[in-house]
């Protein structure tokens, strides 16, 4: 009777479903753990974990209907996935788009077009995840920035320091600000979880403009401290502490300063605040 029972469960579409999903999100984390970007992969895994929860808190309530078409489109999506993801050794821009094109085909599979709606958020947060940190600046010269931020720091813990662009000068070495260490990564990644923070808890008008905001700020002026660090210890010629700050487990640490810092105002400026409210009214 177990066994019956067994094979009845394994012949439901949402099973299949499930396997092919997690066969998926094996693929893609895989693929992006081969870059050796932490904080991708970090990213990555936190929103492949957002999205499976949201799934499952209302699985119950998904109406699983697709067609022909909407099959055989989701089939094909997943085939190239598969052909594409044999192909890449390191970084990709696919690996980015690979979880909006997962989520695609299996929304597709599993309720078709007309059913695409009931997962406009999970597509929300893993099209985020498609943005590539070069767009960001061809509007906004973020470097040039962070330099200027980064000067203003060592200028106020009383350090001499002359900016030149994006080079910051000190007595006995300097540092260039290139795009990959303006921030802008650091900045896509909060304003990531400032995404997934929204979707997750109800949140006011001014609150949904406040937090993307200061996940953006925190971000920038943590980069900004970074380099100014890295400026430092380039002055007191010290190269390994240097390459540690920079290319090792030191820039992963900052990451981890700034989503501390964000998920404290977060905890503490607007999930602490609703039972205060609450309590307000019910005096």
């Amino acid at each position: 009777m177990t066994e019956i029972n067994w094979l009845k469960h394994i012949q439901e579409p949402k099973y299949w479903l499930l396997g092919i999903a997690s066969g998926l999100i094996a693929l893609h984390l895989t693929l992006t753990s081969r870059t050796n970007d932490t904080d991708l992969f970090g990213t990555m895994l936190l929103f492949w974990g957002v999205v499976a929860f949201l799934i499952w808190e209302r699985h119950e309530s998904l109406t699983f209907e697709s067609g022909v078409f909407a099959s055989f489109f989701g089939t094909s999506l997943i085939a190239l996935i598969l052909i594409k993801s044999s192909s890449i050794s390191g970084y990709d821009f696919f690996i980015r788009a690979t979880p909006f094109l997962s989520a695609i085909s299996l929304a597709l599979l599993a309720s078709g077009t007309k059913g695409l709606k009931q997962y406009w958020q999970e597509l929300l947060i893993l099209a985020y995840t498609a943005i590539p940190p070069g767009l960001i600046g061809v509007f906004v010269d973020v470097a040039l920035l962070t330099a200027k931020f980064s000067a203003f720091i060592l200028h106020y813990l009383g350090l001499e320091v002359v900016r030149k662009g994006v080079l910051l000068i000190l007595e006995k070495g300097s540092v260039e600000v290139y795009h990959g260490c303006s921030g802008v990564n650091a900045m896509l990644q909060l304003l990531g979880m400032a995404l997934v923070f929204l979707l997750m808890f109800p949140t006011t008008t001014g609150q949904k403009i406040v937090v993307p905001l200061v996940a953006i700020i925190i971000a920038f002026v943590v980069n900004a401290a970074r380099v100014a660090l890295m400026a430092v210890l380039v002055s007191l010629s010290q190269t390994q502490a240097f390459k540690y700050w920079h290319e090792g487990n030191g820039s992963v640490i900052f990451s981890m300063i700034a989503v501390s810092i964000f998920g404290l105002f977060c905890w503490f400026a607007i999930l602490q605040d609703k039972p205060q409210n609450k309590e307000k009214q019910n005096c």
